[in-house]
């Protein structure tokens, strides 16, 4: 059975189409209740995994610990796998509180997206953000890991896709 790593996993479920596949969750936060209690930029001895998934979660280390944690991604990756990482796209975005989009707790501004949404933030302070990324910077952090291979892809409502694979 093929398995994921679910980096900052927080107590968001995989989408379905990680339904066969033997997933393990690890977070910073002891209340998410997550499989390992571990942060992204030092995962200890995880094991491997086909898949890296990270949702949400690298914007909310520094600067200087995104290549750390990327290399950590690409350690525990098994040859001919892969990671999949969603960050928010700041791309041409305004510092403003002009609504962006709505999502379930309410509307989402350029200043959440840059600084993590503030409504998260009251109740979690590992929801502030301490970086960013446009598809650039994405790319070049990806390849400065040690990805063989990284593409990244503007998506809807301003995430970024970034896939890094690991070749055989």
């Amino acid at each position: 059975m093929k398995r994921v790593l679910n980096v900052g996993s927080g107590t968001t479920a995989l989408p379905d189409k990680f339904g066969e596949y033997e997933i393990t969750t690890l977070d910073i936060s002891p209340a998410a209740k997550p499989d390992i209690v571990a942060p992204m930029t030092d995962m200890g001895d995880v094991g491997e995994y086909d898949v890296v998934w990270c949702s949400h979660a690298l914007e909310h280390i520094y600067p200087h610990e995104v290549p750390v944690a990327l290399a950590e991604f690409l350690r525990v990756i098994k040859p001919g796998g892969h990671a999949i990482i969603f960050v928010p796209d700041l791309e041409g975005l305004k510092a403003d509180e002009s609504p962006l989009y709505l999502d379930p707790t309410g509307p989402i501004t350029g200043l959440d997206l840059i600084y993590g949404h503030r409504v998260a933030m009251q109740d979690n302070i590992f929801m502030a953000h301490h970086t960013g990324f446009v598809a650039l910077t994405l790319t070049e952090a990806l390849f400065k890991a040690g990805f063989d291979k990284a593409e990244v892809s503007r998506q809807p409502q301003f995430n970024l896709l970034g896939i890094g694979i690991k070749n055989a």
